[in-house]
């Protein structure tokens, strides 16, 4: 909850600033909208607030156990989009650890946490 809240007030102050912030930061996911069921794969969709240099960045799910296993992306159609191919999961809790270069080249590594239902 803490983490929601600190990067809207990060966006608001990004907004509300004549100062450019060159990191990529996570503004919009599908994960929100749209739970991940159990055993169906998934495309997921991250909206950065900056194009995101994916040939220069790693995607990993992290399951149970702290195992990683990377993960195939693409680009979005949308400006900052990126989409994230998830393999069929078992129901519980998992991560999205991302490693990310924005255009200009400053780094950003973040974890999000999502639950996949039955």
């Amino acid at each position: 909850m803490f983490k929601h809240f600190f990067r809207l007030i990060f966006l608001l102050f990004t907004l509300s600033s004549k100062v450019v912030f060159a990191h990529a930061v996570v503004t919009e996911t599908s994960l929100n909208i749209d739970p991940v069921q159990a055993g169906k794969t998934r495309q997921v969709s991250l909206i950065f607030n900056s194009r995101v240099e994916l040939a220069l960045s790693h995607f990993d799910l992290v399951k149970k156990g702290d195992v990683h296993e990377r993960l195939k992306v693409d680009q979005g159609q949308k400006r900052g989009e990126v989409i994230v191919e998830l393999p069929a999961l078992d129901p519980g809790e998992h991560a999205i650890r991302l490693k990310v270069f924005a255009a200009d080249g400053h780094l950003t590594e973040d974890i999000i946490h999502f639950f996949v239902v039955e």
